[in-house]
């Protein structure tokens, strides 16, 4: 058996990015009660802040809801560029850190261009560029020994004729930073090469959705490679998926190609105060942060203690190595009948042998560990 993504994707639905079954759909397909599903395959919190629900309840919104928030998303913009340490010149915000990279789709890869992506990542790139329609180069990435890791010189050479670069580190799915320096020493290169070859460099996106999970950003290479757009996000590490807030950071010759593609309204009032207020709250972030960290070494230690082999990981999610396609598929097709919904890749992709997995809380991640253990029993010899 080979794993499929756990999508219920009409087989004649064009050829794009598979949205993963809603848990509704995965109670019905294993007869399950809908409170029993427990997601481990969005990269999400499982609980929100207690502040978004003393936020909402207070109904002191941004504007009234029946209005229109702020075209500019002035105070939204002040807290993000406080957090984040630049200039709200130099900050766009948009409906999620998905929209943002759409944006930069339509504004910098124009219909029959390139784009580069080092795989295994994001699948969402892939979508977006064929979308302009546009062609994806992708490039390998090194080996799980060396941390799945950019090849630098290959993505160079890739990216010579390009005019669009997708990064994301640390990377999701293989959940690690790119080795220090090697970004910068990519960007230099692109730069060497656009101007010995007299073109334009093209953009590069870093797309640092998991950013706070190692406590560093590259945000300041924009400094030195002007067409850098780095993409953070308030639904990871601040746990605000559902409202949808992320931001583009670039210089602002950069944003200003990219806001005439901007929607004037497309973030929420409710999403604009509550991101706001989380922002401008001490210790928010810190306090998800150490219960995420605190739950990756007790769910890496269960699950190794299961006989399954988890790599090291950084963001608020582990990749599992199963070691064959055929395993991954059982695995999966077990949590999915007590239903826990892992992420899985289809028998082509790179990862096909792998799983990845959300840290949650104490609770769900216990279900988990238990999962592992039942599953490892059922393959022992008889």
């Amino acid at each position: 058996m080979s794993p499929t993504p756990v999508t219920f994707t009409p087989p004649t639905a064009p050829a794009g990015y598979a949205w993963e079954a809603t848990s509704e759909q995965v109670a019905e397909r294993y007869a399950l009660p809908l409170e029993a599903i427990i997601r481990f395959d969005l990269n999400t919190s499982p609980t929100p802040p207690d502040l978004v629900g003393r936020v909402l309840a207070a109904g002191r919104f941004e504007t009234p809801l029946s209005e229109y928030p702020p075209s500019d998303y002035r105070r939204l913009v002040e807290a993000a560029a406080a957090t984040y340490g630049v200039p709200g010149e130099e900050l766009l915000v948009g409906a999620g850190a998905d929209e943002v990279l759409d944006l930069v789709a339509k504004a910098f890869l124009p219909p029959g261009g390139t784009a580069v992506a080092p795989t295994p990542t994001y699948a969402m790139y892939a979508v977006l560029t064929k979308q302009r329609p546009a062609t994806v180069v992708p490039v390998p990435r090194r080996a799980a020994a060396e941390g799945h890791a950019i090849d630098v010189d290959a993505v160079r050479a890739a990216g010579r004729t390009a005019q669009l670069v997708w990064l994301c580190s640390p990377n999701n799915p293989t959940a690690l930073p790119e080795p220090d320096g090697a970004i910068a020493a990519l960007l230099g290169g692109l730069a060497d090469d656009a101007r010995t070859d007299g073109r334009t460099a093209p953009v590069v996106v870093l797309d640092e959705a998991y950013a706070e999970f190692v406590g560093r950003s590259l945000v300041g290479l924009r400094s030195t490679y002007p067409r850098l757009i780095v993409v953070r996000t308030a639904s990871k590490a601040y746990g605000m998926a559902g409202l949808r807030v992320g931001f583009a950071i670039a210089r602002r010759e950069t944003l200003s190609e990219m806001e005439p593609y901007r929607p004037p309204g497309s973030v929420a009032t409710t999403s604009v105060t509550v991101v706001t207020e989380a922002l401008r709250t001490p210790g928010l972030l810190g306090a998800n942060l150490e219960r995420v960290q605190r739950e990756r070494r007790r769910v890496t230690d269960g699950l190794a203690a299961a006989g399954w082999k988890v790599g090291p990981s950084f963001t608020n999610f582990l990749l599992v190595d199963l070691e064959s396609a055929e395993r991954a598929g059982r695995i999966a097709e077990g949590l999915l009948r007590r239903g826990l919904v892992p992420r899985t890749f289809g028998p082509a992709h790179p990862l096909a042998s792998h799983l990845r997995l959300t840290i949650r809380d104490h609770d769900d991640d216990d279900l988990l560990i238990a999962a592992a253990h039942e599953l490892a029993a059922e393959e022992a010899p008889r």
